[in-house]
Formats: structure tokens, sequence, C-alpha cells
């Protein structure tokens, strides 16, 4: 018996054949993604893999602006803490640089945040 709502396989034309070797531990790798995705035919999962997968490239350059600030920002606080050491005192314009620092680094990371949420 046959119902009208039942979908029909889409018939496709492959003609080309791809084959590649792995080694023992992606071959592990790959199954264990098949079956966390709860799919058992090899070919399929890589055809699905393929054609519809993610691929997510990661630009590092703002993740080493972040480390540029922050090192430039811990160099800072090191040499304000000698200072206060030395003399006592707090300069007005340590605190404003190091303010100025911050806001830096808090806008960097906005950034890579927003970069990381669009993934």
């Amino acid at each position: 018996m046959e119902h009208g709502n039942e979908k029909k396989p889409v018939k496709r034309s492959r003609g080309i054949a791809l084959t590649f070797r792995v080694s023992a531990e992606e071959h592990e790798m790959i199954k264990r993604r098949m079956a966390q995705a709860g799919i058992k035919n090899l070919r399929a999962f890589i055809l699905k893999q393929a054609v519809d997968g993610r691929v997510i490239h990661v630009e590092l350059r703002s993740v080493n602006e972040m480390c540029r600030l922050l090192s430039n920002a811990t160099n800072n606080i090191n040499q304000i803490a000698r200072r206060v050491n030395e003399t006592g005192s707090v300069y007005a314009a340590d605190v404003s640089d190091l303010n100025a620092r911050y806001e830096e680094i808090w806008t960097q990371t906005r950034e890579i945040l927003k970069k990381l949420a669009a993934l």
C-alpha cells in the first residue's frame, strides 16, 4: 500500500569516483563521528560532510592582536608596580593609560566574540 505523502528518492548521476587514504587514527575518528551522527554508511557520511558540512576558518590575526594588547598592558602594570614600590604613589597618567589599554583589550575581545558568534 502506497501513501500519498511518501518522498521518492532523487536520482543523481555520479560518474566521478573520489578515493583517498586515511591513517588508522583518522579512520577511528571518522567511525566515532559517524556513530555520533547515527550514520552507518561511510559513503553517505563522507558525502554528507563534504556537501553539507561546515568549514570553519579561524582568523588568528585578531587573537594575535589581543595577545599583543594584553602583553602591552601587562608590561605597563609591571612598570607601574615597580614605580609604586619605589615612590609609594600612583600617577594619574598611569591610571589613564591603563584604562585606555583596558578599553582596547575589551574592544578587541568584543570583535573576536562577534566573529565567533557568527560561526
